[in-house]
């Protein structure tokens, strides 16, 4: 399915068990820090941030919208914690930016720097969100999209 995105709108993936965020890029750069090192990732225009919640429902679409806003428009970082850290389990939401994004349940939340793969619910497992010129192709998904304002 592919989903039109304006540079302004969010889409959400609601499923039952799980809902993902997706909004454009817009060319901004991101830092990836994790303990060890800092990563800057440049980006495309057509290029897509992604987030992950195992909530649903208003709750889940507020988090995930204050989470994109943090990262695209206040440049906050995406923290990459290691392997095994107690807070994985806590995160509320995981975030992955570039061309490319697939859906995982099999994976520890929040430990995962390389961004093609992000942290889903098993129901979400196999999604692929792929950037397209002026929005997203999106793969494997059976639920419903909603669409919003990000700004």
């Amino acid at each position: 399915m592919k989903i039109p995105l304006e540079d302004d709108e969010i889409a959400y993936l609601c499923g039952r068990t799980g809902t993902l965020a997706i909004a454009r890029t817009l060319g901004h750069f991101f830092y990836i820090d994790s303990d060890a090192d800092e990563i800057v990732i440049f980006t495309e225009d057509d290029d897509l941030i992604v987030a992950s919640t195992s909530e649903v429902g208003d709750l889940a679409m507020k988090g995930l919208w204050c989470t994109l806003f943090l990262i695209r428009e206040m440049n906050s970082p995406l923290i990459v914690l290691p392997k095994g850290h107690p807070a994985s389990p806590r995160l509320k939401t995981v975030v992955s930016v570039g061309e490319r994004t697939r859906i995982r349940c099999d994976i520890q939340a929040g430990t995962h720097p390389e961004q093609d793969v992000l942290c889903g619910t098993g129901e979400l497992h196999g999604v692929e969100v792929l950037s397209v010129p002026g929005g997203a192709e999106v793969k494997n998904f059976a639920g419903h999209v909603v669409k919003e304002k990000l700004l």
